[in-house]
């Protein structure tokens, strides 16, 4: 087998659509199909150099993941900045944090490029997985955030910021439709894999249609279906067995691969020791919590703590004590 494939144990969303969206023709893909026309056909292609670095700060890292790329638009330098939102609700000030991103970008610009008088153009693109398929249901637009009236809003005009960011809504795109965009077929199982593997019993059912991408993955790109593999036992509640549909459409080897992708989580799980432990202690204790005080927990949330980071865990901890619905313990 080649090599092994990056550790996802530690936040599989982020370390999975990195991974992927970190490939200039993976990316490609995604963004010619979510870009209008006229601007992707001025996008110097040949030209994507995909920046070591990222924007998101470390508490929100468990919600986003985000790649930039520079290249060359219209003939003048440019960057496209790509962030993934994977939790349970749509960030009604996605369009505020993508104007923070930017700056910081133009920032980082302006210190590699000392004297520079001009901006290089930053087309910002949002990638929205809902784990429970829900629509995205927040404003694209920064001008939609401001708290005025109408009349004033006409007044204002051009003085009022007008951001917008491109969004590609996982939620509202089926498999079918993401089988037939023009990606890789890496960056095709990306996206199906995104939308309908966390916390999944049936993923040996549901993965069938992916069957023919997986089985190049498995011929041409093997590391990649390990990778894929990974992002599934650490998302998804489907047991080798469950597997079964999905392995009578591969072959042996796809069985012989998931069984050591899976001997290989288990074993990087134990390694984590302690800590790792005293982690997922934390998430069950405040699962109980949430369920003595609220009821039943929703998918949604426990996909939430599955994920979420100790900081994190300790903060929602306190919040029951005093919150009167579930909305309260996880607001932003």
């Amino acid at each position: 087998m080649a090599e092994q494939p990056e550790k996802l144990t530690k936040n599989p969303h982020d370390a999975y659509f990195r991974h992927v969206m970190s490939e200039a023709s993976a990316a490609e893909g995604e963004l010619r199909t979510v870009l209008p026309e006229s601007v992707a056909a001025e996008m110097d292609w040949d030209a994507m150099e995909l920046q070591s670095c990222s924007f998101v700060p470390k508490e929100l890292q468990s919600r986003y993941s985000d790649v930039l790329y520079q290249t060359r638009w219209k003939g003048r330098e440019a960057f496209v900045f790509v962030l993934m939102e994977h939790q349970s609700s749509s960030d009604n000030l996605m369009a505020f944090r993508m104007l923070e991103y930017m700056v910081a970008i133009w920032n980082r610009y302006l210190r590699k490029t000392p004297g520079a008088r001009r901006l290089p153009v930053v087309i910002p693109v949002v990638v929205h997985c809902d784990p429970q398929g829900r629509r995205w249901s927040a404003p694209t637009e920064l001008s939609d955030l401001l708290d005025i009236d109408p009349e004033a809003r006409a007044a204002l005009g051009d003085c009022l910021p007008r951001l917008r960011f491109v969004l590609d809504d996982l939620g509202a795109t089926d498999v079918a439709a993401l089988r037939a965009r023009q990606l890789t077929e890496v960056a095709k199982v990306l996206l199906v894999t995104l939308k309908i593997a966390p916390g999944n019993r049936q993923l040996g059912h549901d993965l069938l249609p992916l069957a023919r991408e997986l089985q190049v993955l498995i011929e041409h790109h093997p590391r990649e279906f390990d990778q894929v593999v990974t992002y599934l036992w650490g998302v998804g509640q489907t047991d080798l067995a469950g597997f079964a549909p999905l392995i009578d459409q591969l072959g042996p080897r796809a069985k012989e691969m998931m069984m050591t992708a899976a001997e290989q989580f288990r074993t990087e799980g134990r390694a984590e020791g302690r800590v790792e432990g005293r982690l997922e202690g934390r998430a069950e204790s405040l699962r109980d919590q949430l369920i003595i005080k609220f009821g039943a927990v929703p998918d949604r949330i426990v996909s939430l703590l599955r994920v979420a980071e100790v900081s994190q865990l300790r903060n929602w901890s306190a919040r029951v004590l005093t919150a009167n619905t579930l909305d309260e313990v996880f607001a932003e």
